[in-house]
């Protein structure tokens, strides 16, 4: 579903992806870790062409995302991304920013918008603050309002990008468990996170990052309970973070 071939990045001198190369099948829930600055939002990004990059490739479903003939607000529609800070807008109410997308991108009917905004927003337990704006609503809750807009758009693929780092901790558990259930039915995700917790009990692969560079990529059990048979940078992070 998701193909990086020697993906590489620079921000003018400074190179934040070195010769990337991984594969999401589809179905796979794929979490990619790693400390702060090591690339890993900046690789999600480029799969629906919010970050470009100057070497290798980048496909969805078969469609060269560093195509200049690639219908961009096509394949965004197709990978839906959930953002950090919930990028909901503030102005319209949480059905509005629903259906804006279907009704301009889809072209579906406003009816048929609406009928999916609303069970979608049932599906993530919201359906009764349908009518208000999120600003009046809690963090986790505009997270899970962020979730059923991109899956409004009936994506083939889904991207995180640290869906929870922004939400008071009471409130992480509310959209985890949202996307465990998306896991559960069989949707292709791609997700950065800290939450290694969630890592170990969802994801079907882990791919860790640092300095732009892919430094592990294999199934979760070999990730966490391998530990001595990974890279040394990789054991410095797990012991950092696993140790509590």
């Amino acid at each position: 579903m998701i193909e990086f071939n020697n993906v590489s990045k620079w921000y003018s001198d400074f190179q934040v992806l070195d010769n990337c190369t991984t594969r999401i099948n589809k179905g796979e829930v794929v979490v990619v870790c790693g400390p702060s600055g090591s690339g890993k939002s900046t690789l999600l990004k480029t799969v629906n062409a919010l970050e470009p990059f100057q070497k290798g490739s980048v496909s969805v479903n078969g469609v060269s995302v560093g195509d200049p003939k690639t219908n961009l607000p096509h394949l965004r529609s197709q990978a839906g991304m959930v953002f950090q800070h919930f990028e909901l807008f503030p102005h319209l109410t949480v059905t509005e920013n629903l259906c804006l997308g279907q009704t301009k991108v889809l072209n579906r009917n406003p009816k048929e918008a609406q009928e999916k905004a609303y069970a979608l927003l049932d599906r993530v337990g919201l359906l009764a603050h349908k009518d208000k704006h999120p600003g009046t609503l809690s963090g986790g809750q505009q997270q899970r309002v962020a979730i059923a807009r991109a899956l409004s758009m009936d994506p083939t693929v889904m991207l995180f990008d640290e869906p929870t780092s922004a939400l008071d901790p009471e409130m992480v558990n509310e959209v985890l468990d949202v996307m465990s259930d998306l896991a559960s039915e069989g949707m292709t995700m791609m997700v950065v996170t800290h939450e290694m917790g969630f890592a170990r009990r969802v994801a079907d692969r882990v791919i860790f990052m640092d300095g732009g560079r892919i430094i592990e990529d294999c199934i979760t059990s070999e990730f966490f309970d391998n530990v001595e048979e990974r890279a040394d940078r990789t054991r410095q992070f797990l012991s950092k973070i696993l140790q509590h």
